[in-house]
């Protein structure tokens, strides 16, 4: 008899060491593997959220705007408008560079973005024509030792070169930019000669004319192979 109370006391013990257990293994608000991870969550929204407020509104809108047309993507499709010349960053280069943007701010600004491409060309085929100088400097500049004896007259109008125009040149300067990268050249069809649709100069009539564009008019020397790109 002892016996058995002796083992019904230790099947009690048992059971409530059994318990205590399963007590230990359940799950509570403490150890709720869920919640752990709701809390760190919680925690790294927090942080994040905290540091999005450090960072000033200038270089989120860096971050999140899609990146600027460059020029190599641009030579790809070219369109005549201030919209999309616009979205091409600020152009600048050398020498070169600089002698053609000042050839089109000076001979096309006000005309339109096609208009300037125009002027552009011509100085461009120019350059790859064997009947003048071999780079841009050359062909804007020729003659203008001498005044009025200058390929384009703001060259040797007697007046200092200044731009006053600062947005003006910046989109002549993209222009360049274009041009001197190998933009097409078709609107002129080869042209290496214009004037203003005021004038009717006596060399018109010995070349063929091959476009009017905005107030200028467009020949080239019949002899002259067409240049249509620059390569």
């Amino acid at each position: 008899m002892r016996f058995l109370k002796l083992c019904a006391g230790c099947l009690v013990f048992c059971a409530l060491l059994s318990g205590a257990a399963y007590a230990d293994a359940s799950v509570g608000p403490q150890n709720d593997p869920g919640a752990s991870v709701d809390s760190r969550l919680s925690k790294l929204l927090g942080e994040e959220r905290a540091s999005f407020t450090e960072v000033s509104p200038d270089r989120i809108a860096a971050i999140t705007t899609p990146p600027v047309k460059g020029y190599e993507t641009a030579l790809q499709a070219i369109q005549y408008s201030d919209a999309w010349l616009g979205e091409l960053p600020q152009a600048s280069g050398g020498k070169q560079w600089t002698c053609l943007a000042k050839a089109i701010y000076f001979e096309a600004r006000g005309e339109s973005v096609k208009g300037e491409f125009a002027v552009a060309e011509v100085i461009a085929n120019r350059v790859d024509s064997s009947y003048f100088p071999d780079n841009f400097c050359a062909v804007v500049h020729q003659g203008d030792e001498r005044r009025d004896a200058c390929q384009f007259s703001y060259a040797c109008d007697g007046r200092p070169d200044t731009i006053h125009e600062q947005a003006a040149f910046e989109k002549a300067g993209k222009i360049a930019k274009l041009i001197m990268e190998g933009a097409p050249r078709t609107l002129t069809d080869g042209a290496t000669y214009f004037h203003t649709v005021w004038v009717h100069p006596p060399w018109s009539h010995q070349f063929q004319e091959t476009a009017e564009i905005g107030a200028h008019v467009f020949y080239r020397n019949p002899v002259e192979p067409v240049q249509v790109a620059a390569n």
